[in-house]
């Protein structure tokens, strides 16, 4: 699945402090034992004590690296073949622990939307048939992605979970539900991007998993707001994250990977980006109209159809979500229970 010539990543070995690194198929190597080889060439990585760090200079970072591995695979280097390891041997975590800022696009999938029409009577009217709710939601899905604007809300950085590691379900939530999504990595500041230039911001790409609260969306007590996405979407380990981030240059499908999460082995989301109401590229033109984007953010992009509300089946202590994106690779996570001391 994973066709990439390398990734960045961040891992820990024996209990040590997380360092950024780059992983090669099996292999990784930390990106401080990639300097020395830079240095004997006449060039330098910057920022590189974290994977922010490097992003915050990734035009440079991205062209060094790059002709750094072309040349260990090219043979060169064998120094640095012997001291890296197999990823085994290595804890990974969120390729970027703690982002500054994370973005998510809701209900951006064309099969997600239609389900949810099928769904719920009250989306698209009481009283319509379910092949009506399909016809009416379908129409107004085209009418949306012509003259409409995606729909973006924040979640918190807190919330970041390693690729393997386990989700907290909290006490007192009753439907914990998964959305696997292809997350991007902007690579520069942007502000009042155009669509046609939105692509050059993104430095890579990664999975991730925006667990919500069902139960804790909306308030009753105060009818009038109506939603609560901090309560929803930011507890502790509600956002598994990795196992990596597949540079841009290397993932020149974005809008073609297919997506997939399984509960317990048994496939639940099935879909291809392709599906997108609004594609990366106007995701990027709004946000950045409305916000500035900071190297090393994230922008959750949608999910597809196939979440826990379809199934009525939440989430559940002993529970295992397996979540891949063709070209990119694959997270686990088993699910535990929250245990206050």
């Amino acid at each position: 699945m994973s066709t990439f010539s390398w990734a960045l990543a961040c891992h820990s070995i024996a209990g040590s402090a997380p360092f950024p690194s780059l992983v090669m198929g099996d292999r990784v190597l930390a990106l401080h034992a990639l300097q020395d080889a830079a240095k004997g060439q006449g060039l330098f990585l910057a920022g590189i004590d974290s994977t922010l760090g490097v992003f915050e200079h990734w035009e440079h970072n991205h062209a060094v690296i790059d002709r750094l591995v072309g040349q260990i695979l090219g043979g060169q280097w064998p120094e640095l073949q012997a001291r890296s390891v197999s990823a085994s041997l290595l804890r990974t975590h969120a390729p970027i622990p703690v982002p500054r800022q994370i973005f998510c696009t809701g209900a951006n999938y064309r099969s997600h939307v239609l389900q949810l029409a099928f769904d719920q009577t009250d989306s698209v009217g009481a009283g319509n048939t379910p092949e009506e709710r399909l016809a009416i939601s379908a129409q107004k899905m085209d009418e949306r992605a012509k003259n409409g604007l995606p729909y973006a809300f924040v979640k918190l950085p807190s919330a970041v979970q390693g690729p393997f590691d386990p989700i907290v379900l909290p006490q007192g939530v009753a439907k914990p539900d998964w959305e696997l999504e292809l997350v991007v990595v902007i690579g520069r500041t942007a502000r009042h991007v155009h669509r046609d230039q939105a692509l050059s911001f993104v430095a890579g790409y990664t999975i991730g998993n925006d667990i919500s609260a069902r139960d804790r969306l909306y308030r009753h007590d105060l009818r009038t707001i109506g939603t609560d996405w901090m309560s929803c979407k930011s507890a502790p380990s509600f956002l598994p994250l990795g196992p990596h981030i597949v540079p841009a240059a290397q993932l020149t499908s974005p809008q073609d990977l297919q997506i997939q999460l399984r509960l317990n082995g048994q496939l639940m989301q099935d879909a291809n980006t392709s599906e997108m109401i609004f594609d990366i590229a106007r995701q990027i033109e709004y946000l950045s109209s409305r916000v500035t984007l900071w190297p090393g953010d994230l922008v959750l992009t949608g999910s597809p159809a196939g979440n826990g509300t379809h199934y009525k089946r939440f989430l559940q202590e002993g529970d295992v979500l397996s979540g891949s994106i063709q070209g990119i690779g694959e997270i686990r996570n088993p699910c535990l229970s929250e245990r206050l001391v």
